[in-house]
């Protein structure tokens, strides 16, 4: 009785650890369209867009001559007249992170002049980049 009562414990106690050592679960995948769009459209893009306050001051450009209200992946991953604002798979160093999540000289905290994004949007963005900020 004493064996079955100790190997019974034995068993459950292995089964439990296995359990607990299992992967957390993976973050949904980030879509370019559907989940970065809006907010850098809705946040961005009235002063990266051609001839905007922010394209003249850092050369980054979000859009198109040709569709100036529309973001466009290439022209954002194109980056500014400094260099890459986004470094695929490292949102600590991502300059757009940088600059959304206030990590970044206060000056030049974004987006500049406007309310600070939510948590849930500097979260997705993060996510993006740390998936690859992929044209999804």
């Amino acid at each position: 009785m004493q064996k079955t009562f100790t190997l019974t414990t034995l068993s459950c106690l292995a089964l439990v650890s296995i359990q607990g050592c299992s992967k957390p679960a993976e973050a949904p995948e980030i879509s370019f369209a559907k989940d970065v769009t809006p907010i850098i459209a809705t946040n961005c893009l009235e002063c990266h867009k051609p001839g905007g306050e922010g394209h003249r001051a850092s050369g980054l450009v979000m859009s198109t001559e040709q569709a100036p209200d529309t973001l466009s992946y290439e022209a954002l991953m194109k980056g500014t007249r400094f260099g890459s604002i986004i470094i695929a798979g490292d949102p600590v160093s991502s300059a757009l992170n940088m600059l959304v999540e206030g990590r970044a000289d206060p000056s030049i905290k974004m987006p500049h002049g406007k309310e600070e994004l939510s948590d849930a949007d500097k979260n997705t963005l993060h996510q993006w980049v740390q998936q690859g900020a992929k044209n999804n």
